[in-house]
Parts: C-alpha cells; sequence; structure tokens
C-alpha cells in the first residue's frame, strides 16, 4: 500500500486554510505547491470547498501572503528533501 503524502505546512487564518506541499522532479529538483480551501460548516459536520466567497477573500490573500513568506524562508534544498520523507 502506498504512502500518503503529508504537506509540510499549513496555515490558517479564519476558516481559510493553506497546505504547503514539497515536489521533487526525477532529476531531483525541489519546489514547493500551495493548495488553498475554506472550512464550512454542513449542518453538524465540517466540509471543504475551493471557492470563497467575498468575505472569505481579505482572509485568502492574507494566508496566500504568508504562504509565500513561508516559502521563501525554506533553504534551497528543503523541497527536494521534503518531497523524499
Amino acid at each position: 500500500m502506498e504512502e500518503k503524502t503529508k504537506p509540510v505546512h499549513e496555515i490558517r487564518v479564519e476558516e481559510v486554510r493553506a497546505v504547503i506541499w514539497a515536489n521533487q522532479s526525477n532529476g531531483g529538483r525541489g519546489w514547493f505547491n500551495t493548495s488553498f480551501s475554506r472550512r464550512y460548516k454542513d449542518g453538524n459536520e465540517w466540509k471543504d470547498s475551493t471557492s470563497f466567497r467575498r468575505c472569505d477573500l481579505p482572509y485568502l490573500e492574507k494566508a496566500a501572503h504568508m504562504a509565500y513568506v513561508w516559502i521563501w524562508q525554506q533553504p534551497k534544498s528543503t523541497a527536494a528533501d521534503s518531497a523524499n520523507e
């Protein structure tokens, strides 16, 4: 059974979440990708959405900026090293 890849970092701003993933090419070059989602409650169940309401956009902007800063603060080898874990 293949092991599920885990994100290397997660940022939450209110209900908006930025998840940062480490990737690596066959040549060993590493990079980060970021996915965004919004948590909401449907009855008693929490769900995720990749669409955002107008009131979510400032939080999305903040989460994107925080992800950008976090990625740029990582050593060059971090993405490749994290992708191998």
